[in-house]
């Protein structure tokens, strides 16, 4: 079963830069923001599991946007 990942966007102006900034991310295929949903789905390059990779695109998004979070 493949999982989803969604990353919550509260900012329109941060959005664009998450975007960018998970997509440098190791192990991200694409990352992708919804702007009428607000939500940024991430998809995963084959050999890297989720729950390692979110961690860091995490991080990477917290760089741009500090209170983002992760939802399954």
């Amino acid at each position: 079963m493949k999982k989803t990942y969604e990353v919550d966007v509260d900012c329109a102006n941060c959005a664009q830069k998450m975007e960018d900034a998970a997509n440098t991310v190791e192990g991200v295929k694409k990352a992708s923001v919804s702007f009428m949903t607000l939500k940024m789905k991430v998809e995963f390059e084959e050999g890297y599991e989720p729950e390692n990779v979110m961690p860091e695109v995490l991080k990477a998004c917290q760089k741009v946007e500090s209170d983002c979070s992760i939802k399954l």
